[in-house]
Parts: structure tokens; C-alpha cells; sequence
């Protein structure tokens, strides 16, 4: 079945959808011979594509991890700032595998990372609305908060959804609540918060869709997603 030569070479492993419509416009993917243009399609197996000279081959095996991200690490495989990445933390795993969305520089906790093209389409496409919460260590007003929180926000432009907001659990001046937000847009949670009166003192990531975080992952540390959790995250993007 013919496909697009962004898919094709997003579902092989070898970079995003995005990326690969950069390498097509650069004149550095070829099929059979000749240079592709954005918007050529091709059959992996059975057309010669290549990247820069080398085959593109379809993934044999497909790989998913759970990373507990730290704080200080960007979710790319490489930055131009020379900060470090996600991508160092999970380089022992034995392929390449990408972050499925992103958590900002000071933000913790679940990443899911995968060579998986179709998945993380699915699991970033907005029209599945794939939930997911975070536990935020917040300073300020949290009960004049809540009502700015839990009705649609419109900030710089973007629209936001409600989140679900509960206290988990308050400490003097701070409090730890649970936000859960259907979107991912850029630094979402910082925003809404800020919106509200809170100072976000630390954010982390527990939940996207069913998958909750493993608790005995110890921060900076990875593992290989069991079957049921991939499951549970193919049946989140359908």
C-alpha cells in the first residue's frame, strides 16, 4: 500500500513526520533512484527509498519505554543549546525511540518514549483528547483559583480547555493539587496557573490517559512498557 514519504519514513524510526517534510524539501530522500518531493508516496519493501544514501527499512520490532523524566532535561533528541535531553537518559535502550509529546525543562515525571509512528500520532492528534494529570506543588489562593481553572481560558491567543482540579493536599502556603488538561499545548499548566494567582513550584507528570507513572521508577530511570500498558495507551488513541 502506497504512503506518504513523511509516514513511511516516521513509522520506519528514522525521525518525525515534521522532520522528514524538511529532509524531502532538502532534496535528501530518493525513490528508486530519483528524488521525492513532498507529497510522493512509495511502498516500504517494495520501493528503494533512501535517506541521505542509506535504505530506509521497516522497524522490525517496536520498542515502548516509561521515563520517570528529571528536572533539567529538554524531551528531544538533541538541542541546539547544548542542554542536556531525554535522549541521554535512555540511550542504553538498545534502538532509537522518540519522546511522545513533551515535558518543559523544569517539569518531572511519566514520558513516554517509542519508534512506534502510528502511536504517537494517535496519542497526540487532537481529536482524542488523551487525558493527562499532574500532580503541581503550587503556591498562592488555590481556592480562588479553582474557578479560573475549571472554566475555559483563553491565553495569548490559545484556547483552553477546563481542567479538573482537586487538592491533594495543603501545607502552609503551598498546596500539592491534581490538574488533569486533554490538550499539551506549550507550558499549558504554567499558564493556567499563572492565570489563577498560583506560582507552579514544581510540576510533574503522573497520568497519560490510563497509564499511571510506576512508582518504583526511580527519578532519571527508564523500563520497557509491559503488554497490557501498551495496550492501554493503543486503545487511548483510537
Amino acid at each position: 500500500m502506497e504512503e506518504r514519504l513523511q509516514k513511511i519514513l516516521s513509522q520506519a524510526g528514522i525521525c518525525s513526520r515534521r522532520r522528514a517534510e524538511e529532509y524531502l524539501t532538502q532534496g535528501r530522500v530518493w525513490v528508486n533512484g530519483a528524488p521525492a518531493a513532498l507529497g510522493d508516496k512509495a511502498v516500504l519493501g517494495q520501493d528503494l527509498i533512501t535517506l541521505d544514501g542509506v535504505p530506509v527499512a521497516p522497524l522490525e520490532k517496536k520498542t515502548y519505554l516509561m521515563l520517570n523524566k528529571p528536572r533539567g532535561y529538554v524531551s528531544t533528541l538533541s538541542d541546539e543549546q547544548g542542554r542536556k535531553t531525554v535522549a541521554n537518559l535512555v540511550e542504553d535502550c538498545g534502538v532509537r525511540v522518540w519522546p511522545v509529546g513533551r515535558l518543559d525543562m523544569d517539569s518531572e515525571g511519566l514520558l513516554i518514549l517509542c519508534n512506534d509512528g502510528a502511536l504517537t500520532n494517535g496519542l497526540l492528534h487532537p481529536s482524542h483528547m488523551v487525558e493527562k494529570e499532574y500532580h503541581v506543588r503550587v503556591q498562592g489562593d488555590v481556592a480562588a483559583a479553582i474557578p479560573v481553572l475549571t472554566a475555559p481560558m483563553m491565553l495569548d491567543g490559545d484556547a483552553f480547555l477546563p481542567a479538573r482540579v482537586r487538592i491533594l493536599r495543603e501545607e502552609g502556603e503551598t498546596a500539592l493539587v491534581s490538574m488533569v488538561i486533554r490538550e499539551g499545548k506549550n507550558r499549558q499548566i504554567r499558564r493556567m496557573c499563572a492565570q489563577g494567582g498560583l506560582r507552579v513550584l514544581r510540576l510533574k507528570r503522573v497520568r497519560e490517559g490510563k497509564l499511571m507513572l510506576d512508582p518504583s521508577l526511580q527519578t532519571g530511570r527508564w523500563r520497557f512498557l509491559h503488554e497490557k500498558e501498551i495496550l492501554v495507551l493503543q486503545d487511548a488513541k483510537n
